[in-house]
């Protein structure tokens, strides 16, 4: 009993010191959250700059002070900035917002060749003021950001009194858990005394506990407890996502399973050139997202075979062993006739489909014949899922809008299997989908998957809708599942990535020596600027407005000729359909009259390669450029963008990025632009070729370990995990049931 006092006084002690420390360092804390506070103001101010600057010097260049208004009042509805306006170089106060403090002049703006902030006081309260230079014309005005700081000392005062109860509610809860411990103790100590003194006055064997759980209990409990567990770890920011961190995951939550690709496009084409038999690896953002996922896990990739030498390099299954090098997994190949590919791929996915769920203003077209041999070739590709699967419940990973049947095709076939459908392209509101005329049809297919995945949770909303509207269903969207038929179906939203590091990054020269070579390669000056865009041809790729921003700059800003130049990349497809064939005219038309307006001898402003690049290539292409815009007019996500950045290991060079990317929402360091407002991604591919080192490192830096931290490795296993979720579930209900 003594040594339990003394524990009891020690604690006592401890807590008084503990109480005494805290109250001692309160008072600093006030200090820091200030401190914390102005930066987080200063950093607000940078990014309202960053954000219109592009905008204000496209009013400025049009002396229009009513876009200027517009754009002020935009930002000041944020609820900490106090005003916006501009401060001409002659100190005159432009196009304030409303609630611009009378007594504000631009004599308090502290100016300096860079930006600035200072402290004011107007009307008794405290004001910070971030000052920023903006050039337009040889003209230097400053925007200048009123934030009023009374929020600081609100904030410092809360800080300071949550930190004291903190203290306080901290030592309390020690105190008592102490307590309660050594009450335990020490109950738990008399009772074996008692029990012990007991046994040996009557010489009986101690009671044995009669609850023994059953074998179903432990295991649900086991089961419940790794579900959990799954959702912590994939939500860990402090995994590395690798191809071994996927293995890992595959083997520890979904031991044994077999994982099918079912996909139009496959990862490696056999081409017969001459007595040669080459491989190519075709420019698709969906296959360079998914190869790697399957040289991690192994499987079945099942997948239309288009190269003319594919039927000679399969078995007698129709398989073949890839990757050529260091075979990891299997490709099956379906064959498609010329007749069928006409009205499955070109007509009902790519007249139809393609250009309803893209914003781009194309009609889509629907015909019965296309719809018929969508049908046939979804129910082709399902048939081959179960010729394919070893076991009755394989993970199926269904991609993109060609195989919007499939899922259910497949459920009706394998009930127990675990299927994931990922939609790589936007999905419109309900009004645009109904245009589709087998809506219905479509939507029940898709709800045939376990999960269904999206880019974002903007394209899942929009599937909400869409279900909501046309069909017969229940939809839970506090827990993001629709039920229709007494199947459930997650909806998610996995904003997909590449693999990190990129494989065409491995034995790449340095940056220096791939300037040196591609400038070589095309002839230019060693001084030269280039930009890049590296696009397949379509028509939702924008790739006429990018190269009418490159006109708009030299027009306007002359001084850039021959020193900047445009380098376009893109790789035929789709060349049957007139859209297509259309566009790769246009573009060739249009390049020849901007370097006929801005070109001189040796010099063309615009250089347009119409061919395939192979990821290789393409790398070293980002590695020479200094600027590389993406300007896509409607896009799911856009991995050209992110494989940019993955490619700038010298953390160099600027991304000029269209707003209606999905990768926008993750990788907001880039110069985000309208891509429909020329003179805005003009300005953006000025401000990117002006930009600075130091500021142009922290931007990649940043976008750099966005993709690092959340790429393909990830996208998969956060599917895999609610894959595994969903299948313990359900094998609880099973265990529950039976």
């Amino acid at each position: 009993m003594p040594r339990y006092m003394a524990a009891l006084k020690y604690l006592g002690l401890g807590l008084l010191v503990i109480l005494l420390l805290g109250l001692a360092i309160a008072p600093f804390s006030k200090r820091v959250v200030e401190q914390w506070s102005r930066s987080d103001v200063e950093g607000r101010s940078r990014l309202v700059y960053n954000a219109i600057q592009g905008q204000i010097v496209g009013a400025m260049a049009d002396d229009n002070v009513v876009q200027l208004s517009v754009s002020f009042e935009a930002v000041a509805l944020d609820q900490r900035i106090l005003a916006v306006g501009l401060c001409s170089s002659q100190g005159q106060l432009i196009a304030p917002t409303r609630l611009m403090p009378a007594t504000f002049s631009c004599e308090k703006v502290a100016r300096s060749e860079g930006e600035s902030f200072s402290t004011i006081v107007i009307d008794g309260r405290r004001v910070m003021v971030g000052a920023f230079p903006i050039v337009d014309r040889a003209r230097k005005s400053y925007l200048v950001i009123l934030h009023d700081l009374s929020f600081v000392d609100v904030r410092s005062s809360e800080a300071q009194g949550f930190m004291i109860a903190a203290l306080v509610g901290v030592a309390l809860m020690i105190a008592g858990t102490a307590a309660i411990i050594v009450v335990m103790v020490l109950r738990g100590w008399m009772a074996a005394l008692r029990r012990a003194v007991d046994d040996v006055r009557s010489g009986a064997a101690p009671p044995l506990r009669q609850r023994d759980p059953s074998a179903i209990d432990l295991q649900i409990k086991k089961l419940l407890s790794e579900v959990e567990t799954g959702r912590h770890s994939i939500s860990s920011a402090q995994i590395d996502w690798s191809p071994a961190t996927l293995q890992q995951l595959l083997h520890s939550t979904l031991p044994d399973a077999e994982v099918l690709i079912v996909s139009n496009r496959e990862p490696y084409i056999h081409n017969r050139d001459g007595d040669r038999t080459e491989v190519q690896i075709p420019a698709s953002g969906l296959v360079s997202a998914l190869e790697p996922v399957m040289r991690a896990c192994g499987g079945t990739w099942i997948a239309h075979g288009s190269g003319n030498a594919d039927r000679d390099t399969v078995d007698s299954h129709d398989r073949i062993e890839v990757p050529p090098d260091h075979p990891s997994y299997r490709l099956r190949r379906i064959w498609i006739t010329d007749e069928e590919q006409d009205g499955f791929y070109y007509g009902f996915a790519n007249e139809g489909m393609w250009p309803l769920c893209h914003i781009a203003f194309v009609r889509p077209t629907f015909r019965e014949s296309d719809w018929k041999a969508y049908q046939r070739i979804n129910e082709r590709f399902a048939a081959a899922v179960v010729e394919e699967a070893k076991t009755d419940n394989p993970i199926v990973l269904v991609q993109d809008y060609h195989f919007a049947l499939a899922p259910r095709m497949i459920r009706d076939r394998l009930p127990k299997a675990t299927i994931i459908t990922f939609w790589h392209i936007p999905w419109p509101n309900a009004e645009t989908f109904s245009i589709c005329p087998w809506k219905e049809q479509i939507i029940d297919g898709l709800l045939g998957s376990t999960i269904l995945g999206f880019h974002t949770q903007f394209h899942c909303n929009n599937f909400f809708e869409t279900v909501d509207r046309f069909v017969e269903s229940r939809i839970d969207r506090e827990h993001a599942t629709v039920t229709l038929s007494g199947h459930e179906t997650m909806v998610r939203a996995y904003p997909i990535s590449i693999e990190w590091p990129p494989a065409a990054l491995d034995g790449q020269p340095p940056v220096e020596t791939c300037r040196r070579e591609v400038r070589e390669a095309l002839g230019l000056a060693a001084d030269v600027r280039i930009a890049v865009g590296i696009e397949r041809f379509d028509y939702t790729k924008g790739i006429l407005d990018r190269m009418k921003a490159v006109d708009d700059l030299l027009t306007r800003q002359p001084q850039w000729k021959r020193q900047l130049v445009f380098v376009q990349v893109a790789a035929p497809t789709r060349s049957k359909l007139s859209s297509y064939s259309t566009l790769q005219d246009d573009a060739v038309a249009l390049a020849d009259d901007i370097n006929r307006r801005h070109g001189s001898d040796g010099y063309k402003p615009i250089v347009l390669l119409i061919r395939h690049h192979s990821a290789r290539e393409v790398f070293k292409l980002f590695r020479a450029a200094d600027v590389c815009i993406v300007s896509s007019l409607h896009d799911g996500m856009n991995l050209v963008a992110k494989e940019f950045a993955a490619a700038r290991d010298d953390e160099r060079g600027v991304l000029v990025l269209s707003s209606f990317t999905g990768a926008s929402r993750e990788l907001s360091e880039a110069l985000i632009v309208n891509p429909y407002h020329v003179h805005e991604t003009a300005t953006a591919l000025d401000t990117a070729l002006r930009m600075p080192e130091h500021e142009q490192q922290e931007r990649m830096r940043a976008m750099r370990q966005q993709i690092r931290e959340w790429n393909v490795y990830r996208w998969a296993g956060r599917m895999l995990i609610d894959a595994a979720t969903s299948r313990r579930r359900q094998r609880i209900l099973d265990l529950a049931e039976g």
